[in-house]
């Protein structure tokens, strides 16, 4: 291809001044067909821009033979030319229902599928999985990327694996048996996800995946079992509670646990180390960082989770990505802290007034932010020696009463920390005037979100009634019966814990009767999420009518669009 014809296309394809018409392209794609042999760089470069091409010109007759000269390429060219076409077919994966000889264009892809270079191979496997929208139940595709899992050569077995999983996404085939290597099994089980066209194959899948993970044990086999049986109880909408109870077995009695410590110290991937860091990072600056000197009762698994996490953040700080450098040190910024001064203050009890009312002090001098982080201190104090006396409550009211000054971001989060510094240290029994205080507030600057933190923070401490109320004057706020449900039910529970709450020893007919008080709270509950749950099948369901509804049709958008409106 000469120069100008070169430039000529390029103009053509949106690249400069002047504009041709689809036939200038098609004839430069002709000339690209007749190089492809000689000069496969400039057979490249009228490949590569078709995509632009189609953008412009989205008309079945032009896409049918751009498509057609396309294959050609594919099956006269060498392999860099295959995997210009295959990127091509790629990047238009919209417009190939506009090819309208699917015989002709597949039977010229096809013929590369019987070369004797497995490379070659691997890119058509490829080509057919980009095209399973088009060929789903293509017995020859089926066949040949069946042989293709039996090859030796690596390459063609991971484009036989990905044409594989294209295939089952479009239709209900899938490799009969997954009789393979357990290496290979792992990625071949994914593809089960997409076993979901009817009841029957759905249910056929699940019992195959509940024999493969009761046969394959290995942490492996079980993760990728288990995220599949999630991903087809998801999709198909049948088995939930089936998959609920299953990962409810795995995460109380198998005793291997797979954390997010492990995964980011063994990860070789920066970008997937750095989203695991953010979430520590943004764990370690809250109170559930806790939960790392909170040894479980009989159990002497804690210092090696806490050793996982300083290990990960420690190496974490000499990371060459400034990124997870910095999430590393803020990680070990937090645990340092916290660790250190649980622990001066359990070994030095005659500290801990001091240090609580040096730290409370800080509260009244700090900036919102510094304030917040004082105030994760405090509550992991507090949480751990119990430190924080009555007569400190005072204090952190009158800061609470005048903190939430405004509505900005660092205000809510600073209105949230104080709000668990107090429960934390009522213990359980807020006064009534400590109550107006935190609604009051709540009323002025707080958005919902914060509302809701603060109501779930109470829950977590044991004040129960001011939760209730907190998610009882929700519900008027939320655009979605949804979320209606949702916050009725919470507040129905946290009534019934409040009337077990109550509950004095030796008093038995008080406590038979705060029983039977829970019992209908908790009923009430159960029937609120009950109606959340028939809400979202409810509009699941109309939205997979709608969707049939209008696949029913060949018809305009406008015509759609009152089938939408008015079904």
């Amino acid at each position: 291809m000469s120069l100008s014809t070169a430039r000529s296309f390029l103009s053509e394809a949106g690249y400069g001044e002047q504009e041709l018409d689809a036939n200038s392209a098609l004839m430069e794609l002709d000339k690209g067909v007749a190089d492809c042999r000689v000069n496969s760089a400039s057979s490249a470069k009228a490949v590569v821009l078709f995509p632009k091409l189609f953008q412009k010109y989205p008309f079945p007759i032009l896409i049918n033979s751009a498509f057609l000269k396309l294959a050609d390429i594919f099956r006269l060219g060498n392999n860099f030319l295959r995997l210009c076409v295959l990127k091509v077919t790629q990047q238009s994966e919209k417009h190939l229902e506009k090819i309208l000889n699917v015989d002709e264009f597949m039977k010229r892809v096809f013929s590369v599928i019987h070369s004797n270079d497995p490379v070659a191979r691997a890119i058509t496997l490829r080509m057919l999985g980009s095209l399973a929208s088009i060929i789903p139940d293509r017995k020859n595709a089926h066949h040949s990327i069946r042989q293709s899992l039996d090859s030796h050569d690596n390459v063609e077995v991971e484009a036989a694996i990905y044409a594989a999983a294209s295939f089952s996404a479009q239709s209900k085939w899938v490799p009969a048996g997954l009789d393979t290597p357990v290496d290979l099994k792992l990625k071949l089980i994914p593809m089960l996800q997409h076993m979901h066209h009817n009841a029957s194959l759905a249910s056929g899948s699940r019992e195959l995946l509940q024999h493969l993970v009761n046969c394959y044990p290995s942490t492996p086999m079980v993760i990728v079992t288990l995220h599949t049986f999630t991903q087809l109880a998801a999709s198909s909408l049948i088995d939930i509670p089936k998959q609920l109870q299953l990962l409810l077995q795995y995460l109380k009695d198998d005793p291997r646990k797979a954390t997010l410590c492990e995964c980011a110290l063994n990860s070789p991937y920066s970008s997937l180390k750095l989203g695991m860091l953010a979430v520590l990072s943004t764990l370690s600056g809250t109170i559930a960082i806790k939960q790392y000197f909170n040894p479980m009762m009989g159990s002497a698994s804690a210092p090696p989770r806490l050793t996982d996490l300083v290990k990960l953040a420690q190496e974490c700080c000499y990371h060459s990505n400034l990124a997870v450098a910095a999430h590393g040190v803020v990680v070990l910024t937090n645990i340092r802290t916290l660790t250190s001064l649980v622990c001066l203050l359990k070994s030095r009890p005659h500290l801990n007034q001091s240090a609580v009312e040096f730290l409370l002090g800080q509260l009244q001098v700090s900036c919102d932010e510094a304030r917040a982080l004082v105030c994760h201190a405090l509550a992991a104090i507090a949480s751990q020696l119990q430190v924080v006396a009555d007569g400190m409550l005072g204090p952190l009211v009158e800061l609470y009463r005048v903190a939430g000054h405004s509505s900005s971001d660092m205000q809510q989060e600073l209105l949230v920390s104080l709000a668990t510094v107090i429960f934390v240290a009522s213990q359980k029994s807020l006064s009534a005037e400590v109550k107006l205080v935190i609604k009051q507030q709540l009323q002025n600057v707080a958005n919902g979100w914060t509302v809701y933190r603060i109501a779930r923070q109470a829950s977590r401490m044991g004040c129960h009634d001011l939760s209730s109320e907190l998610y009882q004057s929700l519900r008027t706020r939320v655009a979605s019966e949804h979320f209606y449900f949702w916050l009725n039910s919470l507040k129905e529970f946290s009534q019934a814990e409040q009337c077990l709450s109550h509950v004095e020893k030796g008093d038995y007919s008080a406590a038979m009767t705060a029983i039977a008080e829970a019992l209908r709270s908790y009923q009430k509950g159960v029937a609120s999420l009950t109606m959340k749950v028939s809400m979202d099948e409810f509009k699941s369901l109309a939205a997979r009518y709608r969707d049939l509804h209008q696949s029913s049709f060949d018809a305009d958008y406008a015509t759609l669009r009152n089938v939408e409106l008015y079904p």
